[in-house]
């Protein structure tokens, strides 16, 4: 009995092997339209997952970089402006760059003598246009996770419906119902809304994840463009030599 059951078992394998129910057969046996749909789905996934990866050191490096760059900052006095840090790789640096030019010429008499509402007003504007580019710069690439996380499972849904609907034209013209004949055009159809998930699911984690850093990340650059705004804002009536 248990030899004849396991003979069964076997022709029943072969059968299965010889009608293409492995996953790559199927796939490659699939419509063309559920192929393109999976080609689609398994680029959206290796395009997030680059993103994340690079999303992942890129940000957590700016924030480790910045809160350095604040540090060796603030170790110093505010005597001198132009001895302090410019330019650098980091945002915090980037944005006391930018108003570091700015009140370096003001101070050369860009600004004239009695206008120092003026000054740091422009100096105001100047750190708030430098955090909005350095969050823009940071911001990069989360729209297509975004993207991605809401339209994969929609797109995986399109590819098992088209499937399904193909899988009961194909019963209906050989007027066979076994699951031989259904297993494997359902079986495709549905690893096209698997796929979808399995791109989408990473996608929203890890957009979510970047989006809190992003915002982490605005915060401390505004909270440090306030304090320099403050230092700057008392030394606005010192001589221009001083």
């Amino acid at each position: 009995m248990i030899l004849a059951l396991m003979q069964e078992t076997t022709v029943t394998g072969l059968a299965a092997d010889e009608a293409g129910f492995s996953l790559i057969g199927l796939l490659l046996e699939a419509d063309p339209i559920v192929q393109a749909v999976l080609v689609i789905l398994l680029i959206a996934s290796i395009w997030s997952w680059a993103i994340i990866v690079e999303k992942f050191f890129a940000l957590g490096g700016a924030r480790r970089s910045s809160r350095k760059f604040e540090e060796s900052f603030w170790n110093g006095s505010m005597e001198d402006m132009d001895a302090r840090p410019g330019a650098g790789s980091d945002p915090a640096a980037r944005v006391f760059a930018s108003v570091s030019r700015e009140w370096n010429d003001a101070r050369r008499g860009i600004v004239a003598d009695g206008h120092s509402e003026a000054l740091v007003s422009r100096a105001e504007r100047t750190l708030r246009a430098a955090v909005d580019r350095e969050v823009t710069r940071q911001s990069g690439g989360l729209g297509v996770l975004a993207s991605v996380a809401s339209a994969s499972p929609f797109i995986g849904l399109f590819g098992t419906v088209w499937g399904i609907m193909n899988a009961f034209i194909e019963i209906a013209e050989r007027q066979d119902t076994s699951l031989a004949a259904v297993g494997g055009p359902i079986a495709e159809a549905l690893f096209a809304t698997g796929l979808g998930l399995i791109a989408a699911i990473p996608a929203v984690i890890f957009y979510n994840k970047f989006s809190t850093d992003l915002n982490r990340l605005a915060d401390q650059l505004d909270s440090f463009s306030q304090d320099v705004l403050v230092r700057l804002s008392r030394r606005v009536h010192e001589p221009a030599g001083v």
